[in-house]
């Protein structure tokens, strides 16, 4: 469950800019939720927040009962690795890294053994479609199948909560439907907690709801349409 309560987000400057602007809501566990509205409307700010990648400037924030706003530096960075996972629309992958490699990255930040890592993204990489290419490397591959590789990567360390921001922007039509397709083949069959910033109005199909932000505040949170 994650829970927010007037959570606010100023850019300080000779004009301070209000990102978000008192913004509550629920997110139940394994729920796939779209964070929706027009440029500006402060959807990433909100994403940033709730994945611990940046300090709003007042409100709470928990994540399965953990207040993480109250966690030092180090304790944020501990639960990022351990408890949430990112996908973004640049794919992030390290070049010089097969695909494999990509993936088990975070487990060996994390203290795996070398056998239970390289066992997890073979794993991860044949649930994405794409265990015929564990050994290679980004430039090999298609957008869409990187950032397949990204969403392995994401998964490596079974988080509570996977976050994704646009992550179809950079994509084709049959790439972002294949990418959209797993994250609700994810979320149907593992569970998956999913919060998604998007601005393509038919990913509502998708996902279970969506929270609509306007200029930094919750215009409202609905169900999404029925399938």
């Amino acid at each position: 469950m994650i829970t927010v309560e007037q959570l606010t987000k100023v850019y300080e400057g000779r004009v301070p800019t209000i990102a978000l602007n008192g913004v509550s809501f629920e997110i139940p566990d394994g729920q796939f939720v779209a964070i929706m509205g027009r440029s500006g409307s402060g959807k990433s700010t909100l994403l940033h927040a709730l994945g611990l990648l940046d300090r709003p400037s007042s409100g709470a924030l928990s994540i399965d009962g953990v207040d993480v706003l109250r966690l030092s530096e180090g304790q944020r960075t501990k639960f990022r690795l351990k408890y949430l996972g990112y996908v973004f629309q640049e794919y992030a992958l390290v070049a010089e890294l097969t695909a494999m490699e990509n993936v088990y990255l975070p487990a060996f930040a994390g203290g795996w053994r070398a056998r239970d890592y390289q066992r997890r993204a073979a794993e991860l990489l044949e649930v994405v479609g794409l265990g015929h290419r564990l050994r290679h490397y980004p430039h090999e591959m298609s957008g869409g199948e990187q950032q397949r590789v990204a969403i392995a990567r994401a998964l490596v360390n079974s988080p509570r909560v996977l976050f994704a921001d646009e992550p179809t922007a950079n994509l084709d039509t049959g790439s972002s439907k294949v990418v959209l397709d797993l994250f609700r083949q994810l979320n149907k069959d593992l569970g998956q907690t999913i919060v998604m910033v998007t601005h393509e109005p038919d990913d509502r199909q998708y996902v279970d709801r969506v929270i609509w932000l306007r200029d930094g505040v919750l215009e409202q949170a609905e169900p999404a349409a029925a399938d």
